[in-house]
Protein backbone atom coordinates (compact mmCIF):
# COMPACT_ATOMS: atom_id res chain seq x y z
CA UNK A 1 0.00 0.00 0.00
CA UNK A 2 2.73 2.25 0.89
CA UNK A 3 4.99 1.57 -2.16
CA UNK A 4 1.66 2.32 -4.52
CA UNK A 5 1.12 5.73 -2.54
CA UNK A 6 4.57 6.59 -3.33
CA UNK A 7 4.05 5.96 -7.05
CA UNK A 8 0.80 7.54 -7.00
CA UNK A 9 2.59 10.92 -5.27
CA UNK A 10 5.42 10.51 -7.46
CA UNK A 11 3.06 10.67 -10.53
CA UNK A 12 1.54 13.28 -9.18
CA UNK A 13 4.37 15.67 -8.94
CA UNK A 14 5.94 14.76 -12.48
CA UNK A 15 2.93 15.48 -13.97
CA UNK A 16 2.35 18.64 -12.36
CA UNK A 17 6.43 20.02 -13.05
CA UNK A 18 5.88 18.20 -16.53
CA UNK A 19 2.84 20.68 -17.36
CA UNK A 20 4.90 23.54 -16.15
CA UNK A 21 8.36 23.18 -17.75
CA UNK A 22 7.36 21.17 -21.15
CA UNK A 23 6.10 24.49 -22.45
CA UNK A 24 8.73 26.15 -21.41
CA UNK A 25 10.96 23.78 -22.89
CA UNK A 26 9.47 24.13 -26.27
CA UNK A 27 9.62 27.78 -26.58
CA UNK A 28 13.20 27.98 -25.66
CA UNK A 29 13.49 24.95 -28.25
CA UNK A 30 11.89 27.47 -31.13
CA UNK A 31 13.07 30.76 -30.49
CA UNK A 32 16.72 28.80 -29.79
CA UNK A 33 17.04 30.25 -26.26
CA UNK A 34 20.13 29.06 -24.10
CA UNK A 35 17.85 28.36 -21.65
CA UNK A 36 17.03 24.93 -22.85
CA UNK A 37 20.29 24.04 -21.89
CA UNK A 38 19.10 24.57 -18.06
CA UNK A 39 15.22 23.43 -17.73
CA UNK A 40 16.34 19.83 -18.51
CA UNK A 41 18.41 19.77 -15.21
CA UNK A 42 15.81 21.45 -13.37
CA UNK A 43 13.45 19.11 -14.55
CA UNK A 44 15.62 16.00 -14.37
CA UNK A 45 16.59 16.96 -10.97
CA UNK A 46 13.09 16.86 -10.05
CA UNK A 47 12.30 13.49 -11.82
CA UNK A 48 15.43 12.22 -10.10
CA UNK A 49 14.31 13.15 -6.17
CA UNK A 50 10.66 11.78 -7.58
CA UNK A 51 11.98 8.16 -8.19
CA UNK A 52 14.41 8.39 -5.22
CA UNK A 53 17.81 8.32 -6.89
CA UNK A 54 20.39 10.01 -4.49
CA UNK A 55 23.03 11.46 -6.82
CA UNK A 56 26.37 12.01 -5.55
CA UNK A 57 29.07 13.44 -7.69
CA UNK A 58 33.41 12.64 -7.47
CA UNK A 59 35.81 14.89 -9.35
CA UNK A 60 35.35 17.84 -11.48
CA UNK A 61 33.73 18.37 -14.70
CA UNK A 62 35.70 20.32 -17.40
CA UNK A 63 35.32 23.43 -17.67
CA UNK A 64 37.34 23.58 -20.94
CA UNK A 65 35.07 24.13 -23.90
CA UNK A 66 34.58 22.02 -26.59
CA UNK A 67 33.71 19.23 -24.32
CA UNK A 68 32.37 16.13 -24.91
CA UNK A 69 31.71 13.41 -22.15
CA UNK A 70 32.01 9.85 -22.55
CA UNK A 71 29.93 7.57 -20.09
CA UNK A 72 29.33 3.65 -19.46
CA UNK A 73 25.81 3.02 -19.75
CA UNK A 74 23.22 0.73 -17.73
CA UNK A 75 20.06 1.78 -18.03
CA UNK A 76 17.59 5.05 -18.86
CA UNK A 77 18.21 6.09 -15.26
CA UNK A 78 21.90 7.24 -16.75
CA UNK A 79 20.33 9.79 -18.45
CA UNK A 80 18.49 11.12 -16.02
CA UNK A 81 21.33 11.42 -13.55
CA UNK A 82 23.66 12.98 -15.98
CA UNK A 83 21.01 15.49 -16.87
CA UNK A 84 20.79 16.06 -13.07
CA UNK A 85 24.46 16.87 -12.70
CA UNK A 86 24.94 18.98 -16.12
CA UNK A 87 23.16 20.57 -18.82
CA UNK A 88 24.01 18.18 -21.40
CA UNK A 89 22.62 16.72 -24.73
CA UNK A 90 23.06 13.16 -25.89
CA UNK A 91 24.44 11.66 -28.70
CA UNK A 92 21.31 8.61 -29.55
CA UNK A 93 20.42 6.56 -32.39
CA UNK A 94 18.00 7.49 -34.42
CA UNK A 95 15.70 4.59 -33.17
CA UNK A 96 15.59 6.40 -29.95
CA UNK A 97 13.63 9.51 -31.73
CA UNK A 98 10.37 6.82 -31.89
CA UNK A 99 10.89 5.64 -28.50
CA UNK A 100 7.19 6.53 -26.72
CA UNK A 101 8.30 8.52 -23.40
CA UNK A 102 12.60 8.31 -23.87
CA UNK A 103 11.94 9.73 -27.85
CA UNK A 104 9.89 12.95 -26.44
CA UNK A 105 12.76 13.68 -23.61
CA UNK A 106 14.99 13.11 -25.98
CA UNK A 107 14.14 15.22 -28.58
CA UNK A 108 12.91 17.75 -25.72
CA UNK A 109 16.78 18.10 -24.97
CA UNK A 110 17.66 18.56 -28.46
CA UNK A 111 19.10 15.00 -28.67
CA UNK A 112 21.64 14.48 -31.54
CA UNK A 113 20.14 11.78 -33.46
CA UNK A 114 22.43 9.36 -35.46
CA UNK A 115 22.49 6.99 -38.10
CA UNK A 116 25.30 4.89 -38.31
CA UNK A 117 24.62 2.63 -40.71
CA UNK A 118 24.04 5.63 -43.69
CA UNK A 119 27.48 7.53 -44.58
CA UNK A 120 25.98 9.76 -46.80
CA UNK A 121 23.90 10.93 -43.44
CA UNK A 122 27.16 11.37 -41.43
CA UNK A 123 28.28 14.89 -42.93
CA UNK A 124 25.29 16.42 -41.79
CA UNK A 125 25.12 14.70 -38.07
CA UNK A 126 28.79 15.86 -37.82
CA UNK A 127 28.38 19.30 -38.64
CA UNK A 128 25.15 19.42 -36.30
CA UNK A 129 27.86 17.75 -33.39
CA UNK A 130 30.48 20.03 -33.71
CA UNK A 131 28.33 22.95 -34.01
CA UNK A 132 26.65 22.59 -30.87
CA UNK A 133 30.05 21.77 -29.16
CA UNK A 134 31.69 24.99 -31.01
CA UNK A 135 28.93 26.58 -29.40
CA UNK A 136 29.90 25.61 -25.65
CA UNK A 137 27.45 22.29 -25.29
CA UNK A 138 28.44 19.69 -23.50
CA UNK A 139 27.69 16.76 -25.83
CA UNK A 140 27.60 13.03 -23.90
CA UNK A 141 27.91 10.20 -26.02
CA UNK A 142 27.84 6.36 -24.48
CA UNK A 143 30.53 4.83 -26.53
CA UNK A 144 29.33 1.16 -25.99
CA UNK A 145 26.34 1.62 -27.88
CA UNK A 146 24.15 -0.53 -26.02
CA UNK A 147 23.18 -0.87 -22.38
CA UNK A 148 25.29 -3.46 -19.85
CA UNK A 149 24.15 -5.26 -16.93
CA UNK A 150 25.34 -2.38 -14.53
CA UNK A 151 28.57 -4.55 -13.24
CA UNK A 152 31.18 -3.84 -16.32
CA UNK A 153 31.99 -1.62 -19.22
CA UNK A 154 31.05 -2.97 -22.45
CA UNK A 155 33.69 -3.32 -25.46
CA UNK A 156 33.79 0.72 -26.06
CA UNK A 157 33.58 1.39 -29.95
CA UNK A 158 36.37 3.63 -31.61
CA UNK A 159 34.34 4.36 -34.19
CA UNK A 160 31.58 6.70 -32.26
CA UNK A 161 34.78 8.45 -31.43
CA UNK A 162 34.51 9.96 -34.91
CA UNK A 163 32.10 12.92 -33.77
CA UNK A 164 34.96 13.77 -31.55
CA UNK A 165 36.90 14.12 -34.40
CA UNK A 166 34.94 15.56 -36.57
CA UNK A 167 34.10 18.44 -33.97
CA UNK A 168 38.14 19.36 -34.25
CA UNK A 169 37.98 21.58 -37.10
CA UNK A 170 34.96 23.43 -35.68
CA UNK A 171 36.86 24.26 -32.34
CA UNK A 172 38.48 27.61 -32.02
CA UNK A 173 42.15 25.92 -30.58
CA UNK A 174 41.85 23.00 -32.53
CA UNK A 175 41.50 20.64 -29.67
CA UNK A 176 38.19 18.84 -28.54
CA UNK A 177 38.28 17.86 -24.73
CA UNK A 178 37.04 14.48 -24.22
CA UNK A 179 36.59 13.39 -20.65
CA UNK A 180 35.59 10.00 -18.99
CA UNK A 181 32.23 9.59 -17.23
CA UNK A 182 30.83 5.99 -14.91
CA UNK A 183 27.72 5.87 -13.30
CA UNK A 184 27.78 3.64 -10.65
CA UNK A 185 24.56 2.82 -8.77
CA UNK A 186 25.85 1.58 -5.70
CA UNK A 187 23.25 1.32 -2.99
CA UNK A 188 19.69 0.42 -2.06
CA UNK A 189 18.37 1.89 0.93
CA UNK A 190 21.67 2.92 2.20
CA UNK A 191 22.74 -1.20 2.04
CA UNK A 192 25.51 -2.37 -0.64
CA UNK A 193 23.58 -3.06 -3.73
CA UNK A 194 25.67 -6.01 -4.63
CA UNK A 195 26.39 -7.83 -7.83
CA UNK A 196 22.99 -9.95 -7.58
CA UNK A 197 21.02 -6.80 -6.81
CA UNK A 198 22.67 -4.28 -9.38
CA UNK A 199 20.56 -5.50 -11.76
CA UNK A 200 17.37 -3.84 -10.46
CA UNK A 201 19.26 -0.23 -11.56
CA UNK A 202 20.42 -2.07 -15.08
CA UNK A 203 17.92 -1.67 -17.90
CA UNK A 204 18.65 -4.53 -20.67
CA UNK A 205 17.35 -4.16 -23.71
CA UNK A 206 14.83 -7.22 -23.37
CA UNK A 207 13.11 -5.49 -19.99
CA UNK A 208 9.63 -3.91 -20.49
CA UNK A 209 10.20 -0.28 -19.37
CA UNK A 210 6.85 0.59 -17.67
CA UNK A 211 7.66 -2.84 -15.25
CA UNK A 212 10.94 -1.53 -14.49
CA UNK A 213 10.15 1.94 -13.87
CA UNK A 214 7.32 1.07 -11.10
CA UNK A 215 10.48 -1.14 -9.78
CA UNK A 216 12.73 2.01 -9.33
CA UNK A 217 9.75 4.19 -7.58
CA UNK A 218 8.76 1.35 -5.85
CA UNK A 219 12.48 0.83 -3.96
CA UNK A 220 12.45 4.62 -3.59
CA UNK A 221 16.10 4.97 -2.54
CA UNK A 222 18.76 4.42 -5.31
CA UNK A 223 22.23 6.17 -4.71
CA UNK A 224 23.71 6.73 -8.25
CA UNK A 225 27.34 8.04 -8.05
CA UNK A 226 28.39 9.55 -11.19
CA UNK A 227 32.49 10.08 -10.94
CA UNK A 228 34.53 12.43 -13.72
CA UNK A 229 38.14 11.34 -14.47
CA UNK A 230 40.74 12.69 -16.54
CA UNK A 231 40.48 14.30 -19.42
CA UNK A 232 41.94 13.30 -23.16
CA UNK A 233 42.78 16.03 -25.61
CA UNK A 234 41.25 15.59 -29.21
CA UNK A 235 43.75 16.60 -32.16
CA UNK A 236 43.80 16.19 -35.52
CA UNK A 237 46.47 14.20 -35.34
CA UNK A 238 44.84 12.27 -32.18
CA UNK A 239 44.76 8.45 -32.80
CA UNK A 240 41.08 7.84 -32.65
CA UNK A 241 41.95 4.17 -31.33
CA UNK A 242 44.72 5.17 -28.91
CA UNK A 243 41.70 7.75 -27.64
CA UNK A 244 39.32 5.32 -27.26
CA UNK A 245 41.47 2.66 -25.34
CA UNK A 246 42.27 5.28 -22.54
CA UNK A 247 38.88 6.39 -22.13
CA UNK A 248 37.63 3.00 -21.83
CA UNK A 249 40.59 2.27 -19.63
CA UNK A 250 39.51 5.34 -17.73
CA UNK A 251 36.05 4.74 -17.55
CA UNK A 252 36.50 1.21 -16.26
CA UNK A 253 38.75 2.43 -13.56
CA UNK A 254 36.20 5.01 -12.23
CA UNK A 255 33.63 2.05 -12.35
CA UNK A 256 35.16 -0.49 -10.93
CA UNK A 257 36.41 1.83 -7.95
CA UNK A 258 32.66 2.92 -6.74
CA UNK A 259 31.05 -0.16 -7.20
CA UNK A 260 33.73 -1.84 -4.68
CA UNK A 261 32.89 1.04 -2.96
CA UNK A 262 36.91 2.63 -3.08
CA UNK A 263 37.88 6.01 -3.32
CA UNK A 264 39.42 7.20 -6.35
CA UNK A 265 42.82 8.58 -6.17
Amino acid sequence: MIAWLRIACAAVVILTVSIVLVPLQLLALRFDWRLRRRLPRVWHRIICYCLGIRVRVTGQLEERRPLMLCSNHSSWMDIMVLSAVADVAFIAKIEVAEWPIFGTLAKLQKSVFVVREERRKTGHQANEIAGRMADGEIVVLFPEGTTSDGNRLLEVKSSLFGAAAMAVPASPTGTVVVQPVAVAYTRVHGIAMGRYHRPLAAWPGDTELLPHLIDIVRCGAIDAEVSFGEAVEYRADTNRKEVSATIASRIRNLLNSRLRGREIS
